[in-house]
C-alpha cells in the first residue's frame, strides 16, 4: 500500500504548521511530526475510518484535525487536512472542490 498526499493536503499541513508555529516556537514542528504519524498509520488502518463527506476521516490524535483520505487499489489518498474547529458547511465546500 501506498500512500499520496495531494497538492492542496500539503497546503493545509504548511497552513497549520505555520498556525502553531506563530503561537510557540517549536510547535508548528511537532504538529507536523504528529500529523505525518497519524497519516503514516494509514498504511495499517486506510479504510476503517468513518465516511464523512464522501471520504474517510482519520482524526488526528494530539491536534484538533481531521485527514480526509479515500482508497483506490492499493493507494491512499490524501486529499485535505482540515482544522475541525471550522464550520462543517465550509468543509463540505471544500471537500467538494476536490471532488
Amino acid at each position: 500500500m501506498k500512500i499520496q498526499i495531494l497538492d492542496k493536503a500539503q497546503d493545509d499541513l504548511i497552513h497549520g504548521s505555520q498556525f502553531y508555529e506563530a503561537r510557540e516556537p517549536g510547535l508548528g514542528g511537532y504538529f507536523l511530526d504528529c500529523l505525518f504519524a497519524d497519516i503514516d498509520s494509514l498504511l495499517i488502518y486506510a479504510g476503517i475510518h468513518p465516511l464523512v463527506f464522501t471520504y474517510h476521516r482519520c482524526l488526528s490524535k494530539r491536534f484538533p484535525f481531521a485527514i480526509y483520505y479515500d482508497v483506490n487499489g492499493d493507494i491512499v489518498r490524501v486529499q485535505a487536512v482540515l482544522d475541525c474547529r471550522r464550520n462543517p458547511s465550509w468543509t463540505r465546500t471544500r471537500l467538494e472542490e476536490e471532488r
